[in-house]
């Protein structure tokens, strides 16, 4: 039997068919024509139709497709070979088969066989990606080189640079191409010097694909791609102007310190440590009260009873405001007073209250200055009262961290009247770099005079 089902030994007697020449060569684009000679052995008109069978069947026809024969008489046809010039049909021997089917005995089908030979042909493509790279150290660029001949391809590259002031190399030297694949090559430009600043430096270069072919084909024109490198300064032309926009930004910064906030950060400074002065102040005039009392008998004693039987729940040291200023015109003496408190209100457990100081019987507080700080960044209400409750300030927490309020008319607190902070904790604040606390906390500083009432 043979490859095209049919055994080529046995011949029935009405039909004879036969190739001239069982093998041919083909060339990929071209047209290759073979004779087939057939014999009507029997003793009827018959009508013969041709299928191309095999592998060249899609690019094979019979021409013409279908013949008639008188008994005894014979014609030739053609079979017609056209392999396409691409990759989808490679070089090398395939065989085929015709098979010969006459109209009215289909049972008496003939299948004459041969083979073809198609020619090799080389050709490629080649494509360079990116055509221009810019950088400050090198290029890098891509050579794709494409097979689109019916046998595997051997491709040389090479470069050559423009100028003296580049290199150009492969990474390979050559590639491997299967029919209808493409392979990449990778190159690199170097330049032969940097360029620290100043204007760009465009190195051209040329690259070649040159294919390897059979020995007997035709020679295949290389394919000659141009690019180009822009070699880059390594320092931008945009440093000097942002170097000398960075300088006047730091001047204008460091004027803008000393002209604004140099001074209302002493400002502040000086207001934060008010209470801490007065304080120090009112120590500095209680270790001299003894000096100036010592001829006064009897009456510097009972203030100093008075001042310590007057104090708060969180007083600071105030000295004793009975001390007698030695004036002849009897005037009240008025000693300097400073205290302080902290209050811890936790969210929403109501509010939370404490006294900062008690006023004293015989005495009267004269309230000038007052310090409230937030150091968590609390939210949440503070209300700052005197004498018998009434509010001197209401503040929203959120709105402030450190605020002072000083009085030129002073605030009277009279005996036995408390300067007390209120705090109504509504969100503990969270300290930078610390954990969040539980509670809000918030501090109270006062700053005044306890003047010493004299009967009329």
């Amino acid at each position: 039997m043979s490859a095209f089902g049919a055994d080529p030994t046995v011949r029935p007697m009405s039909l004879t068919a036969s190739l001239d020449d069982s093998s041919v060569t083909a060339a990929p684009g071209e047209e290759t024509a073979l004779p087939l000679r057939i014999l009507n052995s029997g003793s009827t008109v018959e009508e013969y139709r041709f299928e191309v069978v095999g592998a060249c069947a899609a690019w094979s026809t019979v021409e013409p497709a279908t013949l008639s024969l008188y008994p005894g008489d014979s014609q030739t046809v053609s079979l017609v070979l056209r392999p396409p010039r691409d990759s989808t049909v490679l070089a090398g021997e395939t065989p085929f088969g015709i098979r010969v089917v006459p109209t009215s005995e289909q049972g008496d089908t003939v299948v004459p066989e041969g083979r073809v030979t198609v020619l090799p042909f080389t050709e490629t493509t080649a494509e360079l990606v990116p055509r221009s790279s810019h950088g400050a150290w090198r290029g890098r660029h891509q050579l794709a080189v494409d097979n689109r001949g019916n046998t595997p391809t051997t491709v040389r590259l090479g470069a050559q640079s423009g100028t003296e002031r580049a290199r150009v190399t492969f990474a390979a030297d050559t590639l491997q191409i299967a029919p209808g694949r493409a392979e990449f090559g990778k190159l690199r430009i170097r330049p032969a010097k940097r360029v620290w600043r100043g204007t760009p430096v465009t190195h051209p270069f040329q690259v070649v694909a040159t294919p390897v072919v059979a020995e007997g084909q035709d020679p295949v024109a290389p394919v000659v791609l141009d690019g180009s490198y822009q070699q880059e300064p390594i320092l931008p032309r945009w440093l000097p102007r942002a170097l000398i926009a960075a300088a006047v930004l730091l001047i204008a910064l460091v004027g803008l310190w000393y002209a604004l906030l140099r001074p209302a950060v002493k400002s502040a400074a000086r207001e934060a440590i008010t209470p801490d002065a007065v304080r120090s102040a009112a120590a500095a005039d209680k270790s001299k009260a003894p000096d100036n009392g010592s001829t006064a008998g009897t009456g510097s004693g009972g203030g100093d009873s008075s001042g310590a039987n007057g104090g708060s729940p969180k007083p600071s040291p105030s000295p004793s405001p009975g001390a007698s200023d030695g004036a002849s015109d009897g005037a009240a003496a008025a000693a300097p007073t400073s205290a302080q408190v902290q209050v811890r209100d936790s969210v929403g457990g109501g509010s939370n209250t404490s006294t900062a100081l008690q006023v004293p019987s015989g005495h009267t507080f004269q309230l000038t200055d007052i310090v409230v700080q937030n150091p968590q960044g609390d939210a949440g209400t503070l209300v700052v009262s005197s004498g018998r409750n009434t509010p001197v300030l209401r503040l929203a927490l959120e709105n402030f961290r450190d605020s002072d309020y000083h009085f030129v008319t002073p605030i009277l607190v009279p005996a036995g009247g408390k300067v007390t902070m209120t705090v109504d904790c509504h969100k503990v604040g969270k300290p930078v770099n610390a954990p969040t606390p539980s509670r809000c906390a918030e501090s109270l500083f006062l700053g005044g005079t306890m003047r010493t009432d004299t009967a009329g």
